[in-house]
């Protein structure tokens, strides 16, 4: 297939929401066996011109030409005929249901004239597609039991079904782990190589510098552009994506760390972590850098007391306290903001009023009633402190963008008015302006006394935002650095516990 020519092109395509122009006159191109990375800030309209692709919205203007002919895309069923499938970060499938009848839910094997399902012949099908990925997944296994990086080899599965001549990957790695990531790159790399069309949608710079051809910027629902990967450099990719320059990414204030705010000794959790020390000063940063499972995040959880530990003390500033549940630590002064923000930290289905003030609606009634107009004084003053991109504080929580979801958990706890914060991957699926926003929202609570545990699978942002590096490995804390004497190779080497010794007398890793 010549990969000179277009599988896809959208030519001035615009969609209409009410109040809101989702897309204004974009243009895009997919090539025949092409990469094509689609990037932009969260609302830049991404979102919108997949659903156009998949046949959940159809435009408003302009035209879609697929494979020389100009066609339109009435509904998701019609682009599955088309051959067009999309796999999407939070893995779409029914939990409930085999891995066999995921793949072939809406195109079931039927034998023709007593229109019985064929699963025999399913099952064989599901498991020859999966081994072709190299996915050791069983095809009788229940969705709901599977990791998120084997759900979406099910997914990948389920496109290669109906032979996807363009497959979408909507931040495809943002939930896995470094060694899924690299088993993603080479089976999106061979399914290239086979000629499907891929775009791949993603906010990590690593992502699209590894694996895309061509990248398109969208930026407040219009086209900026398109480059060869090898064209752009990182810094005119973020200059495109944002419409300026960011100078820092990490804004770090340098600040006087001072009293003892929290300190942790010896806590301990069976089959999870054991025997895990620090403490956490007024003004400092301390960054839980280690693999994926290491504890980092149990350890934060017990902490906070969703699931509390079974041996070891807690202390906030020089008092032993005892924490059992969230709001044992609330009341301490410490707050949780979740890895999984859409199901732990928010509730979607309410306002940024809501959300920022329902940890202190005891302290904003009397006599069981609310006080609407304390709570919107707060909110409002939160909204503009966070610079909250949003009409106004009734807007739906579920109606902004990630960066901005990720503001109102923050807003919810300084509006607690609490001094220990924990975060667990505060920038995960926010686009780089949103990122370079909340790591100075963290440096300036760190300059007016706060004290942040900041959970990172990013290492530059552990490097970039961290006074002090705590490191895990298997449950126990295995090193701490400094912020001076800390570089990605030493935190490597710890989170993967190797010997500095004898990796400096000419050993090789791996």
């Amino acid at each position: 297939m010549d990969k000179d020519r277009y599988i896809l092109r959208l030519k001035g395509v615009s969609k209409f929401f009410p109040g809101l122009k989702a897309l204004d006159q974009v243009d895009f191109d997919l090539r025949y066996g092409e990469i094509h990375a689609l990037v932009g800030e969260n609302g830049a309209g991404k979102s919108t011109l997949i659903k156009i692709v998949t046949g959940i919205h159809q435009p408003d203007e302009g035209e879609i030409v697929y494979q020389d002919q100009r066609v339109i895309f009435s509904n998701p069923m019609v682009a599955n005929r088309y051959q067009i499938a999309a796999v999407y970060q939070q893995p779409a499938s029914f939990p409930h249901l085999t891995v066999t009848e995921n793949i072939f839910l809406g195109h079931p094997l039927i034998q023709p004239q007593s229109r019985r399902l064929l699963w025999k012949e399913m099952h064989q099908q599901a498991k020859a597609l999966l081994s072709s990925l190299g996915a050791e997944v069983s095809p009788t296994a229940v969705m709901g039991s599977l990791s998120v990086a084997q759900q979406q080899m099910v997914e990948i599965a389920k496109a290669l079904s109906i032979n996807a001549k363009i497959l979408i990957m909507d931040e495809p790695t943002a939930a896995l782990t470094r060694r899924e990531t690299e088993d993603l790159y080479a089976i999106t790399r061979k399914l290239r190589d086979q000629g499907t069309s891929v775009i791949f949608i993603s906010h990590r710079f690593e992502d699209i510098y590894e694996i895309g051809e061509r990248v398109t910027v969208l930026r407040d629902g219009k086209s900026v552009g398109t480059w060869k990967v090898s064209d752009i450099s990182e810094k005119e990719l973020i200059k495109a994506l944002v419409g300026r320059e960011i100078t820092q990414m990490f804004p770090k204030n340098q600040v006087t760390i001072k009293e003892e705010l929290l300190r942790v000794e010896g806590l301990s959790r069976i089959g999870y972590f054991s025997n895990v020390s620090f403490s956490l000063r007024a003004g400092e940063i301390l960054g839980f850098s280690g693999l994926v499972g290491s504890g980092r995040t149990e350890v934060a959880q017990a902490v906070f007391g969703i699931a509390p530990a079974d041996r070891g003390k807690i202390f906030v500033e020089g008092k032993e306290i005892t924490i059992q549940s969230p709001m044992d630590a609330i009341s301490h002064g410490i707050g949780y903001l979740p890895e999984d923000r859409l199901r732990q930290g928010l509730f979607l289905p309410m306002s940024i009023n809501d959300n920022i003030t329902i940890t202190i609606v005891d302290q904003l009634s009397r006599r069981g009633w609310l006080n609407p107009p304390k709570e919107q004084e707060i909110s409002t003053k939160m909204l503009n402190l966070l610079k909250i991109k949003a009409p106004d504080v009734f807007h739906l929580v579920s109606s902004l963008s990630g960066g901005n979801q990720q503001k109102v958990v923050v807003a919810k706890l300084l509006a607690a008015r609490l001094k220990i914060l924990i975060m667990d991957e505060p920038t995960q699926g926010v686009d780089v302006g949103a990122k370079a926003a909340i790591h100075q929202i963290m440096s300036d609570l760190a300059a007016e006394g706060f004290g942040i545990v900041m959970i990172s699978s990013e290492m530059p942002e552990i490097l970039g935002m961290s006074d002090t590096i705590l490191v895990m490995h298997e449950g126990r804390v295995n090193q701490i650095f400094n912020r001076e004497e800390a570089t990605q190779e030493i935190l490597m080497e710890a989170a993967v516990n190797v010997d500095r010794s004898f990796v400096k007398k000419g050993s090789t890793l791996g």
